[in-house]
């Protein structure tokens, strides 16, 4: 009964502490959270949190933090908490400890005491190298958590004592203007805080070890993903923010506000009117407009995506199947394979570039969209080859084994066996290159690209457009001929070139943001579709 009685307590405390290394985890994970809402200006370092300032509040987390983790390696060093740490924390985690102490030293000494460039390095190699000791030489209990924990505590003793405040400014004496501010030192040392600490008490919670390690470093990898995450949401959250007072100027709800159709049945017409009208993206510019729009350069970029996925596609596929089912593997197949990874990482310049000098002579000698069109697709056309080849050699060769088997061609089995595996990943692979090319501009801009503000009436109507002739080619199209625009090279125009907009718009700031934000719309739509494409083809794939 007494043994019993002392296992019952022994995993109170075990669980006591397990409780204590989980909220330190979780107040890393506010804090880290806090530290990007203020890098996205989403939370002002000036400002307060129910009350309490930012920066105020920021150390104070900081300071209890330090403090929490701190003492799981004293408690676990004077046996009050049974761990099982290893000699040492190991070369990695003592030099991870030493380099914020160095910076954070070498810019005290030099910068806040006055010291000087030299002074600052020799003391933050001083201190850098007492953190290097303090983590590597004691056991990994105290050596993982104490010099992380009193990084923590010391920041958060910055914070508080104003000694960085939100009016705190780093000159850094270059020959350009250039300085630190708080607005971003602050929430900086608050993240990378954050990790360190996150991480030393991920490892206390696993009792240190080989399994405080294995779950110090998934703490580190869900931070990583989540500031992964938390950049993406941001990045859409600051477009659509910034793009949706652009895009609604003028726009109206209702039924009959939109344009109408005009339907006639037995006799008898009406109209049939959308019941929206969002001129941003139905109008292009006019003099006569009330609100002007992008409507061209949203059409000419689907175009230019749909033209360059219907080119690269089905010769990156098929090249894809020869080097893969029907070349030798040897020495011609390892020359195209360094090849294409080599075009793949080509400057997209060099794209535009190629197609100035060689597709547009034999276009007219002048801009349009189908020398756009191709420039793009030969961006494409090297990650298809890639990842179709990689899916294909991935699906296994008794697959192709068993259908030889029951007597089946190769170029059949090729088509019912091996493209239907190898689909998901090929569909991967032209997911990430729209991705790439949809939103390129040296391409656009020196093989298509027609005009920043092209009105509506030059939209490009491509399937409209084709016309059948008496004489070879035997058909026509001259909208792939003309010159248009697309969201890219408009972006570019607005913004990184200074074309200015005028009187065409009442606020250009609004309409550099709409535009920017229906470019991400596109974009995020062709994923959208990949996406849906892959998801049905891997669904089909595993009912078969």
């Amino acid at each position: 009964m007494a043994g019993a009685t002392r296992s019952t307590l022994a995993n109170q405390e075990t669980s006591g502490t397990d409780l204590a290394a989980a909220a330190a985890i979780g107040l890393s994970t506010i804090l880290f959270v806090l530290s990007v809402a203020s890098l996205a200006e989403q939370l002002s370092i000036t400002g307060s949190i129910s009350g309490v300032p930012t920066v105020t509040l920021l150390g104070g987390l900081l300071v209890l933090l330090g403090g929490t983790v701190a003492s799981f390696g004293v408690s676990s060093r004077l046996g009050y908490v049974e761990t099982n740490a290893d000699h040492s924390a190991g070369l990695i985690a003592a030099v991870a400890a030493g380099i914020p102490w160095f910076l954070i030293g070498g810019g005290f000494a030099s910068e806040t005491l006055g010291l000087g460039a030299v002074a600052g390095l020799a003391v933050g190699v001083l201190i850098g190298g007492t953190a290097f000791a303090a983590t590597a030489f004691p056991r990994e209990d105290v050596g993982s958590t104490v010099p992380i924990g009193a990084l923590s505590i010391v920041t958060g003793l910055v914070f508080l004592t104003s000694v960085l405040g939100p009016e705190w400014v780093w000159d850094l004496g270059w020959e350009q203007t250039a300085s630190l501010t708080a607005e971003f030192v602050i929430p900086v040392l608050t993240l990378l805080n954050a990790m360190y600490a996150g991480w030393a008490a991920a490892k206390a919670y696993g009792g240190f070890g080989a399994r405080g390690r294995h779950v110090g470093a998934y703490v580190l990898v869900y931070l990583n993903a989540l500031s992964i995450v938390a950049f993406l949401f941001v990045l859409v959250a600051f477009t659509v923010v910034r793009g949706i007072p652009g895009l609604l100027t003028g726009a109206e709800f209702g039924w009959g506000v939109g344009p109408g159709t005009t339907v006639g049945v037995g006799g008898f017409g009406f109209t049939l009117s959308l019941p929206f009208s969002v001129p941003f993206v139905m109008n292009g510019v006019a003099l006569m407009n009330d609100f002007q729009g992008v409507l061209p350069a949203i059409v000419g970029t689907i175009w230019l995506v749909v033209g360059a996925v219907l080119f690269a596609v089905p010769l990156g596929i098929g090249a894809a199947i020869f080097l893969t089912e029907y070349a030798e593997q040897g020495p011609f197949t390892q020359v195209v394979e360094i090849a294409t990874n080599g075009l793949w990482s080509t400057p997209s310049i060099v794209f535009g570039l190629f197609g100035f000098a060689f597709l547009i002579p034999r276009f007219g000698n002048s801009k349009s969209l189908l020398a756009g069109m191709l420039t793009l697709g030969f961006m494409l056309l090297p990650l298809v080859l890639i990842t179709s080849r990689e899916a294909m050699i991935s699906v296994p060769d008794e697959y192709r084994d068993a259908s030889a088997a029951l007597g089946v061609s190769k170029w059949q089995t090729i088509q019912s066996v091996v493209l239907p595996a190898a689909l998901p990943g090929v569909v991967t692979g032209v997911i990430l290159g729209v991705g790439r090319i949809a939103g390129e501009t040296a391409p656009i801009l020196l093989t298509m690209a027609g005009g920043t503000f092209v009105p509506g009436s030059q939209t490009a109507d491509v399937i409209g457009g084709f016309e059948f002739i008496a004489s070879p080619p035997f058909v026509t199209n001259p909208e792939l001929l003309q010159a248009t625009s697309a969201l890219p090279y408009q972006l570019f125009a607005l913004i990184t070139a200074g074309v200015g907009l005028g009187e065409n718009v009442a606020n250009p700031e609004e309409f550099r943001w709409a535009t920017a934000l229906i470019l991400l719309v596109v974009v995020l739509s062709f994923y959208a579709v990949g996406i849906a494409t892959r998801y049905y083809f891997r669904r089909k794939l595993s009912y078969e």
